[in-house]
């Protein structure tokens, strides 16, 4: 890699398009395609190793923020490193720019680079986060809910010994993705929209939102008391809710609507791995104003209460 920080040039959208994502009728290929796991053994061909592995994230995307969260929980971060790419893209991808600094492990300037490097041709979806291999040079995956759980699960020999995806509540945990993930995780961006499927998504999501309201003013975390990759799931699209899908009230209320639920965000942001992973200039849309995520909340008094 060359010792002089290499960038992309700017975003030229009048040369290269918009980006999209350009699937044959027929394929059937999933959209994040790459799908290589990490085990403590290597018996999936990719062993938990400090120093081997790296993420390109995004400041501004959930699904990587939910990757870094899980990094700095399990005090990670000087085992597996990570960089960001620029927040804007054309038609060629996300890229390293200035903004957010080089790529320190290939010196690529676009993030494609690196799926052209493990599938030459590469024709799917350029996305973050991307987990990459030093060792073979290549991409292990693309799909962000493994990565989290393999990150969450893996590295327990360097890791600070949290277990946020514990076996006896793994169950739970995906039976409330099945849940969040559709009416809230992804619902936002539905239910910001126009037409009959827009209004049936926002009446989903603020559905949720009450019956998650109500669950937390009895616990402190998703499954009780105890923080888990359910929290971490649920507080990435609750952190970007006001400042970005529901900016300019798009949807319903703001969050602080829900007192308990709104308590609860800033339980989790006001401890430092999901602070130091949140850069809200970077996903919220320009003028709109940004609650005060530092005030205070009674959510260890509810804890206490229960115990």
């Amino acid at each position: 890699m060359s010792l002089t920080p290499r960038y992309a040039d700017a975003v030229d959208t009048t040369t290269h398009g918009e980006y999209r994502i350009n699937r044959t009728p027929g394929d059937e290929r999933p959209l994040y395609r790459f799908t290589g796991r990490i085990t403590a053994d290597g018996s999936s061909g990719f062993r938990a190793e400090p120093g081997r592995y790296h993420v390109y994230a995004g400041w501004f995307c959930p699904w990587a923020q939910r990757v870094t969260v899980q990094l700095a929980l399990n005090g990670l971060e000087d085992v597996v490193s990570v960089s960001y790419v620029d927040g804007a893209r054309d038609g060629r991808g996300w890229a390293f720019r200035e903004t957010h600094g080089p790529d320190p492990v290939n010196g690529f300037t676009l993030l494609r680079e690196a799926y052209e490097a493990t599938e030459p041709g590469f024709d799917g979806h350029i996305s973050v986060p991307t987990l990459w291999d030093r060792e073979t040079g290549r991409i292990v995956s693309n799909d962000f809910a493994g990565i989290g759980i393999d990150l969450a699960t893996e590295f327990g020999a360097w890791s600070n010994g949290a277990d946020h995806y514990p076996a006896e509540l793994r169950p739970r945990i995906e039976e409330l993705d099945s849940w969040l993930g559709p009416a809230v995780n992804r619902g936002v961006g539905a239910a910001a929209g126009d037409g009959p499927a827009a209004e049936a998504a926002r009446a989903e999501l603020l559905a949720a939102f009450a019956e998650l309201d109500k669950l937390l003013g009895q616990q402190r975390h998703l499954l009780g008391e105890r923080l888990t990759e359910a929290d971490v799931r649920l507080w990435v699209t609750l952190a970007r809710y006001d400042v970005a899908s529901n900016a300019g009230r798009a949807i319903g209320p703001a969050l602080d609507a829900y007192p308990n639920l709104w308590a609860y965000a800033r339980d989790l942001y006001q401890r430092p791995a999901f602070a130091a992973t949140t850069d809200f200039a970077t996903f919220a849309r320009p003028g709109a104003a940004l609650p005060d995520w530092n005030a205070a909340h009674d959510r260890e008094a509810l804890a206490v209460a229960r115990a």
